[in-house]
């Protein structure tokens, strides 16, 4: 047998079946980061969603947030909400497409956190019509939510009052003003007078760990498909030339022996 593989005609059989065992190991071990991935993902969401909030200003600051750490820590602030309410374009919320609304949060120190107070649905006038928007509170707002990295810039052009994704740059240029690097996902709103209108609340984040695990498992277990494939190709042509290999006898139908 390791004659016939040495052949012109298995080794090329034999080079693409190492190609497909090195591609489907890798593609596994993708899959598998992903499955990983997530496993962290919903550890970090474990230690800081329902976790008591520290100070924004723990947690944002002029650098980009850590995701590794970071990522979804409950926080606090307080001050007063200034200029108009921005919206993020082709938003999802309960598999529904709209706007996030966001809103520039200033500090007693002079800062600016932004914050996304929620989701309203497209008008029903079509998208090139600005849906109704609750209004921001007046007076002093403490405000309790999740820390969110902030996005990378899509750089598109929208409508004045409307952006293509929460980046810096894009919600900076909106308001002409400078912003902590972030946003706070609102969990609560609360003035001296109670708990004012907002937005629809954002659904809870996804916890789903997907296929990701299967699929690695399932591609680890081709890995040796094409060497399996090539062993009963030569075995089965090695003993199609065998000379002393018995030869099984043609069937004969009922309706052949009908014939004689």
């Amino acid at each position: 047998m390791l004659r016939r593989l040495f052949s012109p005609r298995w080794m090329g059989a034999l080079a693409l079946a190492l190609l497909f065992a090195v591609l489907a190991y890798q593609l596994g071990h993708w899959q598998y980061g992903r499955h990983e991935f997530k496993v962290e993902r919903n550890a970090l969401l474990d230690a800081h969603y329902r976790a008591d909030p520290v100070p924004v200003t723990e947690v944002l600051s002029d650098r980009p947030v850590d995701r590794s750490s970071k990522d979804w820590t409950k926080v606090t602030a307080t001050g007063t909400y200034a200029g108009r309410q921005v919206l993020v374009r082709n938003r999802p919320n309960n598999n529904v497409f709209g706007y996030e609304v966001l809103a520039a949060l200033t500090l007693a120190d002079g800062r600016t956190v932004v914050v996304d107070r929620g989701w309203v649905k497209n008008s029903d006038l079509g998208a090139s019509v600005t849906p109704d928007v609750p209004p921001v509170p007046t007076g002093e707002v403490t405000v309790v939510g999740w820390v969110r990295p902030g996005e990378t810039t899509q750089r598109k052009s929208l409508p004045q009052g409307q952006v293509a994704s929460i980046a810096v740059p894009d919600v900076e240029k909106a308001w002409g003003t400078q912003v902590l690097d972030g946003y706070v996902v609102l969990d609560t709103e609360r003035t001296a007078d109670g708990t004012p209108p907002r937005p629809d609340r954002l659904q809870d984040p996804d916890r789903s760990l997907g296929p990701h695990q299967a699929y690695a498992f399932q591609w680890w277990m081709t890995v040796p498909l094409g060497l399996l494939l090539i062993c009963l190709g030569i075995r089965r042509e090695l003993r199609d030339e065998d000379p002393d290999r018995p030869v099984k006898p043609k069937k004969v139908r009922i309706w052949d022996e009908e014939d004689y």
